[in-house]
Order: C-alpha cells, then structure tokens, then sequence
C-alpha cells in the first residue's frame, strides 16, 4: 500500500521520460529537506523526490538509514528537461547548496547518511560531475579539499510521504532546522545567498 501515493508522480514521470524528453539527476546535499526547494525552483525540472540511495538494504526506511548502518546517504532525485535546463546547470545547484568540503556530513548532521555525492546516470554526467568538481576546487571558494563523491547511481528508494516537500509541509520548523543548523548561513558567507 505504501506505493500508492506515489502511483501518480511515478505515471507522470514514466509518461515524460517515454516521450525522451527528461533525464534524471541524483544527488546527496545532507538533509534531504534542505536539498528540494533548491532544484523545485529551477525552470526545466519535472519533479523532484526525496529518498535513499548508495547502501545495500532494500526499501529502508528512514529510522535505519538514520543510523548510518545501512550505507544509504538522503538524497534527492531530479527528473529534468535538458531542452530547458542543462545537467551542468543542475550541478552548479547543487554545489551551491552544499559545504563540499566537509567528510563528516553537512552542517547540524553527521554521520555517513548525510555526505554529499554526485550519483551519476553515464558517462556524460560522470564527465560533467568531475569537470564541475575540478573547476569547484580551483575557485579558491575553499581553503579545503572538495570531498563530495562521484559515483555511479545505484537503486533510488522514495522516502516516506512526510519528507517529500517538507519545506512547503511545515515551512516554519524547515525554516528554522536551515537557520539552525548553519546551512543558511554558510551559503550566504559562500555565495551571497543563502
């Protein structure tokens, strides 16, 4: 039963990806709250779903892959046009959402669920994925290694009904987790914005 309230999305998604029109992108930012208003404001993307992925258990839920022990990181899925939007615009989203230099997780949370990666769907965005990466590290934004991963994608499992669009779901306790957990402003002494 817990698929059916994904029976829709996952229609419309079939249904665009069928006619070769989208692509998907995959990445782990951290706390995957944090990570889907960044790409659901972005002209060109279809959908969004927050989710697990990179570990060995099948269909985890949330409260094993918060232990660390299944190997999954959160993160988020992006289904886009590539007519309106490119792949590398995606990453310089993404990127500019994270603290690329930190091994331990991001922000308030740690641990090997919340690192940041690259899950890449072929070639061309495993090439793109380290050229950004590269040009990321010599921008001198950073005094330390940019450790972000870049790895083949592996099976994505939609988290639960309550993570999807938490942001929108209760704006105030989101609001607060991002200012509270320094995301907010780590992004504005980085890039300006937050």
């Amino acid at each position: 039963m817990k698929f059916l309230g994904w029976l829709p999305a996952v229609l419309l998604i079939g249904l665009v990806m069928q006619k070769g029109k989208s692509e998907r992108a995959t990445f782990a930012g951290g706390c995957f709250w944090c990570m889907q208003p960044v790409f659901d404001r972005l002209p060109g993307v279809v959908s969004t779903t927050v989710g697990y992925t990179g570990g060995k258990k099948e269909d985890p839920t949330y409260e094993e892959v918060s232990t660390g022990k299944t190997g999954h990181t959160e993160s988020i899925e992006v289904v886009f046009d590539p007519t309106q939007i490119s792949y590398a615009q995606l990453l310089k989203a993404f990127w500019q959402s994270i603290d690329p230099t930190d091994s331990r997780g991001q922000f308030a949370d740690h641990g090997t669920q919340y690192r940041t990666a690259v899950f890449y769907h072929g070639e061309e965005q495993k090439r793109l994925a380290e050229k950004s990466k590269a040009e990321l590290a010599k921008s001198g934004k950073f005094d330390q290694p940019v450790v972000t991963e870049i790895t083949p994608a592996s099976e994505f499992y939609p988290a639960e009904e309550y993570h999807q669009k938490y942001y929108l779901k209760n704006a105030g306790q989101y609001y607060l987790y991002k200012e509270g957990s320094g995301r907010a402003g780590f992004l504005k002494k980085i890039w300006g914005k937050a």
